[in-house]
């Protein structure tokens, strides 16, 4: 029987590539999107043409007070699609960035970071586990900002360090069930990440590929199949931990 994921935020960018490659290991998909409908359905259809099944549904997962209607959307593509009731593993990859000094970034932009990053986040794995099956695998994704600094990422670097240390206490609190939970920490990826940043910014480019032990900045392509590899069968004994891919950044 197939292993059925939850992949937040994945119409695009990370987590449509962890979707497709969940799919080419033979598992199946739930996605979420909060406003590409559009891609998020073409993100479905490359799924089923992998001969896997996929269901896309909204989630803005900074609206707390959404996630009790999406847990019942979820048990209803469950009972639709799949003839179950729980879902095999959990990727919590939606989020969004926003880069200002410290002392420019207003209020807004912070309760926004953190009403994504960690508010959702906290509140959504809570929504969902009556649903995870034992035995389950979570992915929280953090950044490599955790580990080294760049100016401008104050707070959303607080807001992933928040999660790596919740990753930790998941771990321990969901252990009895034989649910591992692990945080996947990228370095600077080509993505549309704020305005697709580090891909179109030759400059900014530059900078991070210099910081970066293998030369260039990340791509899609390495960081999805880690993701899809941790929710294997042959992970079922790490839990707890971060995972930093980023190519050797900042080492």
């Amino acid at each position: 029987m197939a292993k059925i994921a939850i992949v937040t935020g994945a119409s695009r960018g990370l987590g449509r590539n962890t979707a497709l490659h969940i799919a080419r290991g033979g598992g199946d998909v739930i996605l979420t999107y909060q406003n590409r409908a559009d891609d998020a359905r073409a993100v479905v259809d490359e799924i089923r043409a992998l001969g896997r099944r996929a269901l896309a549904l909204q989630l803005d997962v900074g609206d707390t007070a959404r996630f009790p209607l999406f847990v019942e959307h979820v048990r209803a593509g469950l009972r639709d699609v799949w003839q179950r009731d729980r879902v095999d593993h959990l990727v919590n990859n939606a989020g969004h960035g926003d880069m200002a000094a410290i002392e420019d970034t207003t209020e807004a932009q912070f309760d926004r970071l953190m009403n994504v990053h960690v508010k959702g986040v906290f509140f959504l794995t809570q929504a969902l586990l009556p649903l995870l099956a034992d035995g389950g695998r979570i992915v929280n994704l953090s950044s490599g900002l955790t580990r080294v600094s760049y100016p401008g990422f104050g707070a959303y670097a607080a807001a992933k360090g928040a999660v790596e240390v919740l990753s930790v206490y998941l771990a321990r609190e969901l252990g009895r069930r034989g649910i591992t939970v692990n945080t996947v920490a990228p370095g600077a990826i080509e993505t549309d990440f704020l305005g697709g940043a580090v891909r179109d910014t030759p400059g900014l480019n530059a900078v991070f590929a210099q910081m970066t032990a293998l030369g260039r900045v990340g791509v899609p392509d390495d960081i999805g199949p880690v993701i899809a590899n941790l929710l294997g069968d042959g992970n079922g004994w790490m839990t707890g931990q971060r995972i930093e891919v980023s190519g050797g950044q900042v080492i």
